[in-house]
């Protein structure tokens, strides 16, 4: 048997499972590795509204960081919604002490699709020394955009950027992958037609590719794998929690 890689998962808890934590470890699970998990914040959603929100204190995030990467071979983390720039440079700074080659995937939820706000916006300036030090940003176009008005992406030539085109208004689930000096599209597979919107989608995609690239990929095969991975999620029913398989 084949040993699984181990990847952690610094999220938040949705009791709905669409997104977060659950959504990870669902993800994981089905991408084969090891998921481990760590809660940023508690919720109260369901797949079509967040209710409320309530952060842990960062001390214990991190604790529990140094508590998993002293006792696991980790190979990679997805950070997922985080309170502000300091919140996320604590994680990182943790990570990368536990073990500074390890992967780590920041998806920028700053707000959810029902517009409730996650991240303050306010520190945005603050973010400039931390991104440096990922491997990899999953933004939507609207995050994207905003990264892109606070000047948080013109020095990021050790992180890579995918920009996922759920959002767009034109070429609709085109994702386009920065990094290197050069631009991959990554466009849709046939069938496109058939997905249907979902809850937590980008936390799927996001943990699919953080777990193709706990097993070794690059960045670009990992993204277009996890783009398949997150296809089929999209595909797999017509309501808005989506099924692994």
């Amino acid at each position: 048997m084949q040993e699984r890689p181990y990847v952690i998962s610094v999220a938040g808890f949705d009791p709905s499972g669409g997104a977060g934590l659950l959504s990870d470890s669902k993800t994981f699970e089905q991408s084969k590795v090891v998921g481990l998990g760590i809660c940023t914040a508690l919720t109260l959603q369901t797949a079509l509204k967040c209710l409320s929100l309530e952060w842990r204190p960062i001390d214990e995030v991190t604790e529990a960081i140094q508590v998993l990467m002293e006792n696991y071979p980790i190979s990679a983390v997805k950070i997922g919604i985080v309170k502000d720039a300091e919140f996320l440079g604590k994680i990182v700074e943790t990570v990368q002490k536990g073990n500074p080659e390890v992967k780590i995937i920041w998806d920028p939820v700053l707000k959810s699709t029902s517009e409730f706000t996650f991240f303050d916006l306010e520190t945005l300036p603050q973010l400039k020394n931390t991104i440096n030090k990922l491997s990899l940003i999953t933004p939507n176009y609207n995050e994207y955009s905003v990264l892109k008005e606070n000047n948080l992406l013109r020095d990021t030539h050790q992180c890579s950027l995918l920009i996922k085109g759920g959002h767009r208004e034109d070429h609709l689930g085109t994702d386009i992958l920065v990094g290197n000096g050069k631009e991959i599209l990554l466009t849709p597979t046939e069938g496109g037609a058939t997905y249907f919107p979902k809850h937590g989608s980008g936390c799927v995609l996001s943990s699919a590719i953080t777990a193709e690239l706990a097993k070794g990929g690059n960045i670009e095969t990992a993204c277009r794998n996890g783009k398949l991975y997150i296809e089929k999620f999209l595909k797999s029913n017509s309501s808005l929690l989506g099924t692994h398989s």
